[in-house]
């Protein structure tokens, strides 16, 4: 009998996943994926690099007001991880009152777009994971 469709993809989702998980840092000390995930997925990464995707350029105070729920310290540690990993851009302008701007990269626009794929799967299946919870809380 051959392997079917749905095998295959099965059998190469593990292969990938397997990936992903035993992945080691490099001698050159390239981030393994892993890593790379941790510092982009939490929370605080996503709703800044999806408000800076709606409003393109938006300087520190209107970003954290548009983030509900994160303090100064929070924000200012997600934006110089997000500038580290080349997801966001920072300009400075020399003014009075110094002005500061943000903005995605390119490689931030590519990220965004994934997570709107996600979204879209979140949106999709709203309905499935709200009932699983009621089931689960029922327990």
């Amino acid at each position: 009998m051959g392997v079917t469709k749905a095998e295959d993809q099965r059998v190469r989702i593990q292969k990938k996943i397997e990936k992903v998980l035993t992945a080691r840092q490099e001698e050159e000390q390239c981030c393994p994926v892993k890593d790379i995930l941790a510092r982009f997925g939490d929370k605080w990464s996503i709703y800044a690099i999806l408000m800076l995707g709606k409003h393109e350029t938006l300087r520190f105070n209107e970003l954290k007001g548009l983030i509900a729920g994160i303090s100064q310290r929070m924000l200012t540690v997600t934006l110089r991880a997000l500038e580290e990993d080349g997801l966001v851009n920072r300009n400075s302008f020399p003014e009075i009152p110094p002005r500061v701007e943000y903005s995605l990269t390119s490689l931030g626009q590519s990220l965004l777009l994934q997570l709107l794929k996600l979204a879209d799967w979140a949106k999709l299946n709203i309905h499935q994971i709200l009932e699983a919870r009621e089931r689960y809380n029922k327990k």
